[in-house]
């Protein structure tokens, strides 16, 4: 391994136990006691991954993870001493992939990364494939990973429970990642029926799984409508 991992956490104890275990797994570190100082870092480095306190001095960990999400897709943990869901919640919806509620065991922790690195990995792949094997499996798309042959689906580690319908609607995106799906051709394809002009389904089925996936219709993460056309993955 020589993947290259930043930690950034005021809690010098906790930052340099992290590095040691990381190390010893043979990651290469880059270890900061504050935002300000890992900024540098995070423009000069192709870095693979990130740790980040919540709770940092200037710049908390929640900034930070937006900043580095305007220009970067690695994944990102958030250590948090709280636990309420707010706080796990605000971390997810601003680019963070997982959280971890301090105090916490090391072990788990190196777990997560390298769960996170291997997401990362396949991610990578399908996205320098432009077009998607229809024969695919499972996809995993910033925190959202779907399986087909187990039907199931799972957002940031936390199981959704889809009806059928709303599953191959997803699926169905996914399987078209990067274009632009017709409501026509999607009602085809989920349904197996013909389309019509004054059909609402889509809509409304569409309008659920948002509901369920979290996804805002006017900033969405998963599904975004192209008004007058379909709906699209980015």
């Amino acid at each position: 391994m020589n993947e290259k991992i930043l930690i950034v956490d005021d809690e010098k104890d906790i930052a340099d136990l992290l590095e040691v275990y990381l190390q010893n797994d043979g990651f290469k570190v880059y270890k900061f006691y504050d935002s300000t100082s890992a900024l540098k870092c995070i423009e000069q480095t192709e870095l693979d991954l990130a740790i980040l306190d919540v709770m940092l001095p200037n710049i908390d960990g929640f900034k930070l993870c937006s900043i580095i999400r305007e220009k970067y897709f690695y994944p990102i943990i958030m250590l948090t001493a709280k636990v309420e869901d707010i706080d796990k919640i605000n971390g997810l919806t601003i680019g963070a992939d997982d959280y971890i509620t301090k105090p916490f065991n090391p072990i788990e922790v190196m777990a997560r990364v390298k769960t996170q690195l291997r997401r990362y990995v396949r991610y990578n792949q399908h996205s320098i494939k432009k077009d998607e094997p229809k024969d695919a499996t499972e996809y995993d798309i910033r925190g959202l990973i779907i399986n087909k042959a187990n039907h199931t689906c799972i957002l940031y580690g936390e199981p959704l429970t889809l009806t059928p319908i709303e599953f191959s609607i997803l699926w169905y995106l996914l399987e078209h990642q990067g274009n632009v799906v017709p409501s026509e051709e999607l009602f085809k394809a989920v349904w197996g029926e013909k389309f019509l002009d004054n059909n609402n389904t889509v809509m409304a089925h569409i309008g659920r799984l948002r509901e369920k996936l979290h996804d805002n219709a006017k900033k969405p993460k998963f599904i975004k409508t192209v008004w007058g056309v379909g709906y699209k993955v980015e």
